[in-house]
Order: structure tokens, then sequence, then C-alpha cells
């Protein structure tokens, strides 16, 4: 077993050594993908087609692009570096991200494709007053984009920060800044078709490369998870030494910090924009609950494979090694790849993560556009009177200023933890609107007040806690490096942010003098369960 960590140090050591062979990989990856976007391309005339990919996949390929779609590098190098350095409390993540799609697919996915037609405002707007209904959703949906793109742009920095060994900010600040151009390139050729089919590619690598580690992690330790977990006890340097198995290494200290966590990322998913926007490439809305089924089943699988892996790179690399690495905690995967099969396998993991990172970062954008200038655009400002191709014109526009304070955001969140990131997009996302969602499907009072009150009150409340939190002021990783102190002392605002964005909904709509027309609050729910209108709805 010494022969083992002996070769796994002179790997470590070695990772930076060579580059020439992880670009070549990068680039090989990075033209398959844009010939796939170029390809997809051709077809992009009407607005359906750059939203929505002409609403032309089938279940089981949506099943495939939203699993490409929330894998993101949270899933791959976040949650594999927390199980790696903080064991069970790491595994969390997975659990949370996981039981969360039975939310999005018993509340939300079927009735979501019934009512809708590229956004979730469309659902939104549908019963209540239009302009301001879809000014508040549009805000909500770009915020949350913004923060998950800030934890992809993050998680693509430390990655290649680690392929090419680049130790100093102003390198990975530049890898960033690349990152984001690419991203700009494929979303504007592409539109949804051309990210949908990244998505179907990058799900299969990702998966698929997951697997191979898996099995090998398990072949190192005969096939056995107990002796797996016995080497990763080993090789801790937590105190005592077997922490890493039971709960508490990382929020024992704070259970309030775990609960608002684990709130967050179970209802996060159902409002999430860029997952909910994927429910409109399929034709019905049995497409889109297979879709939904064919997800859960390929996301569980790949979640059971992060439990191997983070344990993996806890006993072959080391928490040490790995918090010392470019990219810190989200150095957990590649090291591990190393480690394995040295520098042919860390650079196609590593490209495979660097694709994730682009998949998800384009399915982002485009449904940030989309957002601005179906939402805001063409149904605030102009009142619907927009050319066919003018509101796709916006969207292209929309794509380059997302994509520059993209790039700003990833360098200022540099080093922080992927997985940790995304979970206060999930808060915020859960805050602003999920409650919208839930009532607009399942309550006949529900309001404009109620919705708008909602939205930008638990925008408000997620954004402002998070602002006053340990994230940004008073620990060493810190947006502010030991800098002040934190106000608000738990680092995910969900615990209150949540449940006042259901509490306004209720307030507002309460107090609203008059309710919303109830004819169409009956059409919305015949609409919304049965489907019936809704064809039509599409192609108007």
């Amino acid at each position: 077993m010494n022969d083992v960590f002996a070769a796994v140090d002179a790997a470590v050591q070695t990772v930076e050594n060579n580059p020439i062979l992880n670009i070549s990989i990068f680039a090989a990856f990075v033209a398959v993908t844009l010939f796939i976007v170029l390809r997809a391309s051709r077809n992009n005339k009407s607005a359906a087609d750059y939203y929505a990919a002409g609403r032309s996949f089938t279940g089981p390929q949506n099943g495939f692009a939203i699993s490409g779609d929330y894998l993101s590098a949270a899933s791959f190098l976040g949650i594999v570096g927390a199980i790696a350095v903080n064991g069970y409390d790491g595994f969390l993540y997975s659990i949370g991200f996981l039981v969360a799609w039975l939310v999005a697919l018993l509340l939300v996915a079927e009735l979501m494709r019934n009512t809708g037609k590229f956004t979730m405002a469309d659902v939104l707007s549908f019963r209540l007053k239009e302009r301001p209904v879809r000014m508040a959703a549009a805000i909500t949906t770009l915020a949350v984009c913004l923060f998950y793109l800030l934890a992809q742009m993050a998680g693509a920095g430390g990655l290649v920060a680690l392929l090419l060994g680049i130790n100093d900010q102003l390198g990975q600040s530049i890898v960033v800044a690349v990152v984001g151009v690419l991203m700009i390139v494929y979303v504007l050729i592409g539109g949804m078709k051309g990210t949908t089919w990244v998505q179907i590619v990058k799900a299969f690598l990702l998966i698929g490369g997951a697997l191979a580690m898996t099995v090998w992690v398990l072949a190192l330790n005969g096939f056995s998870l107990n002796t797996l977990l016995e080497s990763a006890v080993a090789a801790s340097t937590s105190d005592p030494a077997d922490a890493i198995l039971a709960p508490g290494l990382k929020y024992g200290s704070n259970p309030w910090d775990f609960i608002s966590l684990a709130i967050a990322l179970v209802l996060g998913t159902a409002g999430l924009p860029h997952v909910l926007m994927r429910f409109y490439t399929v034709p019905t809305a049995k497409e889109a609950r297979r879709s939904v089924v064919w997800a859960i089943w390929l996301i569980g699988l790949f979640y059971l494979l992060t439990l191997v892996l983070g344990y993996g790179a806890g006993s072959l690399v080391g928490a040490d090694t790995i918090l010392a690495a470019p990219g810190g905690v989200n150095a957990a995967a590649p090291l591990l790849a190393n480690a394995l099969g040295g520098p042919l396998l860390l650079g196609f993991i590593s490209a495979v993560a660097f694709a994730t990172i682009l998949a998800v970062v384009a399915g982002l954008t485009i449904t940030a556009a989309a957002s601005f200038a179906h939402d805001i655009y063409a149904n605030v400002w102009k009142k619907g009177n927009v050319k066919p191709d003018g509101e796709v014109k916006v969207a292209r526009r929309t794509v380059i200023v997302i994509g520059v304070l993209a790039i700003l955001g990833g360098i200022g969140v540099q080093g922080q933890n992927v997985a940790f990131l995304v979970a206060l997009a999930f808060a915020v996302a859960a805050s602003a609107n999920l409650p919208t969602i839930i009532y607009s499907l399942f309550w006949r009072r529900f309001t404009t007040r109620g919705a708008v009150w909602s939205m930008y009150g638990g925008l408000a409340a997620a954004i402002i806690l998070i602002v006053l939190s340990p994230v940004f002021w008073g620990t060493p990783t810190s947006v502010f490096r030991d800098v002040g102190t934190a106000i608000w002392p738990l680092n995910n605002p969900g615990i209150v942010s949540i449940p006042l964005g259901f509490f306004l909904g209720w307030l507002g709509s309460i107090i609203s003098h008059k309710g919303e027309d109830p004819r169409k609050a009956a059409e919305m729910e015949v609409r919304s369960l049965t489907g019936f209108g809704a064809e039509k709805a599409t192609h108007h």
C-alpha cells in the first residue's frame, strides 16, 4: 500500500508537468462540441427554435440533457471534494440534490410543460397581471442564473489552473475569461438545440468517466466498500480519524446551517429556471414526464458514484494535498484521476469536467437571455409587438452582457467550493421562484400582489442574508478574506428566506382587495392537469 501512496505523491508532483497533453485533449473536445453546435444551429429560425429547440427532443434524449444540465461542476468537482475532505457531511449534498428531483417530478414538471411556452414567467403571468409578474419573474430568473454561473466559473478557473499548473490569481482570472468567451460563442451560435446536444454528449462522457473511475477505485480495494472506507479513515487527518464516517465534521458545530442547506437543496431544483426550461424542449407533457424519470435514474446513479470517488480521493490523494492544490477542494476528482491513470486519465476527466462547466453555463446563459428578451423586452417593454427575429436578436445581445458579468463574478469567487456556491443559487431559487410556482399551480386565490411580494421579498431576503453571512465576511474562505465579522451566522439563507417567500405570497394575496379572474384560474387548472389548450398556445 505504501508503494501506492508513493506513486500518488509522485503523480501529484507531476500534475503540472504535462500541460501540452491536457491542452490537446481540451482542444479536441472544444472542436468536437463546436462542430455539434454548428450542425445543430442550422435550423434556428424562430424564437421557438432558439429557446426551445423547436420542441424536437424525445423524453430519453431530454432526460440525458436534463442530467447534463443538472450534473454541474458542483456535482462532479464540488461533491467529490466535499466528501474527500468532510466525509459524511459532504455526501449530504448528493442526497439533497437527488431528493430534490422528486419534488420537481411530483409538483412541477408536467404542470409547467402544460401551461407554459418558453419561460417560467409564461406560466406565472397566465392568470395574473402580465407586466408586473413577468418583470419580477425575469429578475429572479436572472439572479438565480448569475449565482449559478458564478459557481461554474469558479470551478472552471480552478480546474484549468490545476491542469496548467497556474497558481497565481492573474492566471486563474485569464482562464475564467477564456471559459466565458467560449460559453458566449456556444450560445450565440447554437441556441437551445446546440446547447442540448452538448449536454447529451457531456452526460454520456461524465457518467461514463465517473463509472470507470469508480470501478478502478473499488478494484484497488478488492471491490469492498468496507476496505475503501477503512483506507479513507487510515489516510484521514481529522481528529479522530473515523470522524469522516460520521455526521458532524462540517456541520456539527452549527446544525442550523445544515438544516438551512438541506431545505435549500431539496426545494431549490423545482425553482431552477434553467431546469424548468428544459421541459419545453419536448413535444408533449408525457415526454416531459418521461424525461424526468430518465433524469432521476441517471442522476441517482451518478450520485452513488460520488460516494466512492469522494472516499477514494480521500484515501489515495489525501485531504491536505487536495486543499493545497490549485482550485482547492474542487481539485479532488482531477487529482484522483491523476493518481489512478496518470496524465492521460487526468486530461480526459478534466476535459469532461470542463465540458460539464461549458454545457451548464450555456444552458444557464440561454435561460437568462430568454428571460430578458422574451419577458422583459418583448412582453413588458414592447407589449408583445415584436418582429419575429427581433426577440432572438435581443436574446443574443443579452448573452454577451451575461457572459461579461459571469466572467467578472467568476474572478471574484475563486477558491470557493463550487457545491457550496450552487447551494446559494438553490436557496435563491427556492425563496424567490418556488412559492410563486406552487401557489400559481395549486391555489386559486393567489393574486398578482402575492406573486410580486413573494418573488421580490424572497429574492431580497436571500441576497441580503448571503451578503451579511460568513460567505462574504470574516473567515479565511470568505469573499473578503478575514475582513470584518458576519452579522448573520449561517452560510445558507434558506431557513429564513424560503418560509418568508411562501409567507409573503400568502399575505399579499390575502390583503389584495380582489382576487384575479376566477375563469383564468379555472382555465389554468384544467390546462395544467390535462394539457388541453397548451399545444394551441405553444404554436401561436
